[in-house]
């Protein structure tokens, strides 16, 4: 015997070709048919690009074959013998490989028993002398990691700068003031007085932006996760903020806690979005554009099937084809949390999404789905330009991502399907109006607008 493995067969050229060829595919088709940036074509590329991250997802879960008796083992620090593996190791995991490097204890195996079980177990062995971390493995099911380092108790808050967080709500509430003003046309240098005609929008978005926050925040505490309040980031032009963040400062016990924290900021925040996209649609006007206009309003996000779904049910048949919407400060700021929401649910990194996706399927898995939500959203920079400026942010901003203690408990299904629709919610915010729904909502539009 050699010692070398033949590499599997979905590892060999053609494999690589293939992955190749769907992974270029959509590029392919977008640079050789001229007219792919309309509406019904863009939604062909789009089917086009959901069909390569299928497949792509297929070939990147299938599972690995067990390790043959003629692989060779990975080199690891030092092996333990059977002895030296603590007798509540042996317990709850058949092992088949245990190992040692500096303060970290490895082993892998199957676990004898159920995985909720078994953590349960790891903790109460380790309390106060270490963490444990049940994680899946590729090769044989199931690893423990062990460290001796114990971290701080979870609900032990930290010297928090109060002042800090209140000092940059305060700046935050400025500058959007600001920047709704700005945008109803005030000239707030030499009027300072019009600065107020921006409060409409400015208490809305940060309204919006606070509830996400603290849907997170709150449901953090619920589950004895040490989190930062929120903080808000002030900017001096544009929409005057960029946002707002908490940071959690200890690990979620397991994927249950982390998909709950992750998902109730979204909810949390489209709760405030929406009523206030309905209002401000209410006061909004229509604008009738020139007959070569051949969307309700420009760009991707705002003539979503969402979007335009509610405005059809508020507008009724004062909204037609080649209209626009001069949204009102307050619709606007209902169109903006949309369009905040949109972006932190893409399941990629530390964003909601990627948390939701690694709360869903775990880790492994949610790593697959984060390169393929990140491939699509530098694809879609190809016909929105727009989207390239948030690819960027988001690649280098939400790229590193730290597994639940127990990443290996599934969640129940009742989570799963609310995982799905959270991203059914996402594909309503950034898929565009297909012409055949427009037509049906036309069709059975009610003269009653709608009523709040």
């Amino acid at each position: 015997m050699n010692g070398e493995v033949s590499a599997p067969r979905h590892h060999n050229v053609w494999w690589q070709i293939l992955l190749a060829f769907i992974l270029l595919l959509p590029v392919v088709l977008l640079l050789t048919i001229p007219r792919f940036r309309t509406s019904n074509e863009m939604m062909v590329l789009i089917v086009l690009i959901l069909i390569a991250n299928i497949v792509l997802l297929w070939l990147a879960t299938r599972r690995r074959p067990t390790a043959s008796p003629n692989a060779v083992p990975p080199i690891l620090p030092h092996e333990l013998t059977a002895e030296e593996i603590p007798p509540t190791i042996h317990e709850i995991l058949d092992v088949k490989q245990a190992a040692v490097d500096d303060d970290l204890m490895i082993f892998r195996g199957t676990l004898r028993e159920n995985s909720e079980l078994a953590f349960g177990k790891l903790k109460h062995e380790y309390a106060g002398r270490g963490t444990p971390l049940l994680q899946q493995d590729p090769t044989y099911g199931h690893a423990i990691f062990l460290t001796s380092q114990i971290p701080q108790p979870v609900m032990e808050e930290r010297a928090d700068r109060f002042w800090l967080n209140w000092l940059l709500f305060g700046l935050t509430l400025l500058t959007t003031t600001a920047a709704g003003a700005i945008q109803q046309g005030a000239d707030i240098f030499h009027q300072p007085a019009s600065l107020a005609i921006g409060l409409p929008y400015s208490i809305a978005i940060m309204a919006i932006l606070g509830f996400h926050e603290l849907g997170h925040y709150y449901t953090a505490r619920h589950y004895r996760i040490s989190v930062t309040p929120p903080f808000f980031i002030p900017v001096p032009f544009a929409l005057g903020t960029f946002g707002a963040f908490i940071k959690m400062r200890s690990a979620p016990e397991e994927r249950r806690s982390l998909f709950d924290v992750a998902i109730a900021g979204p909810f949390a925040g489209l709760a405030l979005a929406i009523p206030a996209l309905i209002i401000g649609l209410r006061g909004s006007t229509v604008v009738p554009t020139s007959a070569e206009t051949d969307q309700v309003l420009g760009g991707l996000v705002s003539s979503s099937i969402l979007f335009m779904s509610l405005a059809k049910a508020v507008l009724g048949d004062q909204l037609a084809q080649g209209n626009l919407l001069q949204l009102t400060p307050l619709a606007f700021a209902g169109w903006l949390g949309l369009l905040v929401t949109a972006l932190n649910l893409l399941p990629i990194g530390q964003l909601d999404g990627g948390h939701i996706a690694r709360g869903m399927f775990g880790t492994r898995v949610g790593g697959w789905i984060s390169q393929i939500a990140m491939f699509s959203l530098f694809i879609g920079a190809l016909f929105q330009p727009q989207f390239l400026f948030w690819a960027l942010i988001v690649f280098f901003i939400a790229r590193r991502v730290s597994p639940p203690l127990n990443d290996v408990t599934p969640i129940k299904a009742s989570r799963m399907w609310l995982g799905a629709l959270a991203f059914l919610i996402l594909a309503l915010i950034i898929v565009p109006m297909p012409e055949v729904l427009w037509d049906y909502l036309n069709q059975n539009a009610d003269p009653q607008t709608l009523t709040i």
